[in-house]
């Protein structure tokens, strides 16, 4: 199968799907090697195409129609990642990403798509069982969330719950 022909069926594979699918997983119903498969994703990602990879494997995007999103700027300790995270998908949210502005190596950004509490513990437990700093280290814990939600209302609740709880930085 020629790269283009391959690229076109990742596509349908990604669009099918309801869920991330691991890199490996792709290779293997491609027939080809994982290290193909991140190069045809960068491949696709340089025609716009808006695909994410994620902590559970690659994912198409595409926002939701009437879906609304805001950037929130947080800090708080490791500890409470499973609390800030929680806090905002049991109030309708979806954590797209994570950004953190370094002062060497400019904005750093990890796409998240973060959405149910189950989520929310896969990636707490992600973080402990690979032993990992996570990207809010490098800035002091500093940091940036995309959150998507169905309306301004949900996400003004976000807010203020974030605030309440004193994640959010003004």
């Amino acid at each position: 199968m020629e790269g283009k022909e391959r690229r076109e069926k990742l596509l349908m594979i990604l669009n099918k799907a309801n869920a991330p699918i691991q890199g490996s997983e792709l290779a293997k119903q491609l027939g080809v090697s994982r290290q193909v498969i991140v190069q045809d994703i960068a491949l696709l990602r340089a025609v716009n195409k808006n695909i994410l990879s994620t902590t559970k494997g690659y994912i198409l995007y595409c926002q939701e129609p009437k879906k609304v999103n805001r950037c929130f700027y947080v800090k708080h300790s490791t500890e409470q990642i499973e609390d800030e995270l929680g806090s905002i998908v049991d109030l309708g949210g979806k954590i797209l990403d994570v950004i953190v502005s370094h002062a060497i190596y400019g904005t750093i950004e990890a796409d998240l798509i973060i959405s149910t509490k189950q989520d929310v513990i896969d990636f707490v437990t992600k973080v402990n069982q690979k032993q990992t700093v996570p990207l809010k280290e490098l800035t002091g814990g500093n940091h940036y969330h995309t959150v998507e939600a169905d309306d301004e209302s949900s996400l003004d609740r976000i807010e203020s719950v974030l605030k309440e709880k004193g994640y959010l930085i003004d």
